[in-house]
């Protein structure tokens, strides 16, 4: 079996979408599921259990407890297959399954033998991963032990919202604070012209002259109102205005990136850089969906791109007409696309194509980049010539 022949859910995209309303940053989160893993190995027995979200591309171990990993390639992953169906997984030896007998894992003597997954399921039929327990011999589950299994699941899967919630509550505040900073900032200049003309009044007295007077009293008027309308503006937009959690800037994204997706380009032997504008890399901006959008352009190039061939990718805030834009831009020296396959792209319609190698393009990573890049206002920008490369350029805009 080849990895072409990999199937995928009929609701893939709203699969990943589900997965981005989560918004993880799976390098914070890592160490807070390790208890659960800890557990589904105390309950069963065996040696090794992981926790594994699978985006569009690649398998992400959020927590694990037996076995060093952090990410395999979507097409090489058993749990890859718990997740399209409702019910759990168990193959009691591996090496009799024609979809894994030939993977290293399984071959080699050492090798797993014994799989369980549960499907991590966020909403009714979108699963976002699983819970798993392996072991290196052929075994089996009691009915008890799977009913365990289904409540540490439960436990992760709420656990997810969970964070999701505090996350989004936490962002809230931080959004309350940025408007209550931003409105006394914005009141203090008219307040302060108020002030200020009413006590110029009363040291003059009543040596001002009737012109003098009525230029004053304009100015005072024209403050005023413009308070008003700020204060109008506050009641009814304040709470709408984007949050910028602290801490968040060039720099941090770029190291989140690099993590992330260095481990990929290495194991493909394709150069990944990072570029930053120097004189914007502290500036904060907000974390939403940057994750998801830019780890796909990024997983995307690298699949597309030949051992020995370079992925870039620039990051820099730019100010246009008066407004900041965060500008991602990622280019490769890959097999390119045709005027076809971009359109295709843009409409949201991108087939599945097979990486440089062989790997699983699922097309869907970017019809999901193009929805989050629209659904924050931004604007994504395709140009590429077919064996030459590519180049993605998605401009997003900020709050600063």
């Amino acid at each position: 079996m080849t990895d072409k022949s990999i199937p995928l859910p009929d609701n893939e995209l709203q699969r990943i979408i589900g997965l981005s309303d989560l918004d993880m940053d799976f390098i914070d989160m890592e160490g807070a599921f390790n208890d659960l893993t800890l557990l589904a190995t105390k309950i069963t027995g065996m040696q090794t259990s992981l926790i594994n979200i699978i985006d569009a591309h690649t398998q992400w171990t959020i927590a694990k407890q037996g076995i060093d990993v952090k990410q395999v390639p979507r097409a090489d992953s058993v749990c890859h297959y718990t997740t399209l169906g409702d019910k759990y997984v168990e193959i009691q030896d591996l090496r009799l399954d024609a979809r894994f007998s030939y993977r290293d894992f399984v071959a080699r003597p050492d090798g797993f033998r014994y799989y369980f997954g549960i499907p991590l399921r966020i909403t009714e039929g979108i699963n976002i991963g699983t819970l798993c327990v392996l072991d290196t011999k052929v075994n089996s589950l009691s009915p008890e032990e799977i009913e365990l299994l289904k409540l540490v699941s439960q436990t992760v899967v709420e656990r997810l919202k969970s964070m999701t919630v505090i996350r989004q509550l936490n962002e809230k505040l931080h959004e309350l604070e940025a408007s209550k900073r931003k409105a006394a900032h914005d009141i203090r200049g008219p307040l302060a012209g108020i002030v200020g003309l009413s006590s110029l009044l009363k040291e003059q007295g009543t040596s001002v002259d009737a012109e003098e007077l009525s230029k004053y009293v304009s100015m005072i008027y024209k403050s005023g109102q413009s308070l008003l309308d700020l204060a109008d503006e506050i009641l009814t937009d304040g709470v709408n205005r984007s949050v910028i959690p602290q801490g968040f800037d060039l720099t941090l994204f770029s190291e989140k990136l690099t993590t992330l997706y260095q481990p990929q380009a290495e194991a493909k032997h394709v150069e990944l850089e990072f570029m930053l504008e120097p004189c914007n890399q502290i500036v904060p901006f907000s974390k939403n969906m940057l994750m998801q959008i830019a780890g796909n352009l990024i997983s995307n190039a690298i699949k597309f791109t030949s051992a020995g061939g370079k992925v870039q990718v620039k990051l820099g805030m730019i100010l246009r007409r008066s407004k900041v834009f965060l500008r991602i831009h990622v280019s490769d020296t890959g097999s390119g696309m045709d005027e076809k396959s971009i359109q295709r792209i843009l409409l949201g319609k991108a087939e599945t194509t097979p990486g440089t190698i062989g790997e699983r393009g699922y097309g869907l990573g970017l019809s999901l980049v193009k929805h989050l890049v629209e659904l924050r206002g931004g604007k994504i920008k395709i140009s590429s010539i077919v064996d030459q490369g590519s180049v993605f350029v998605v401009t997003l805009p900020q709050y600063l």
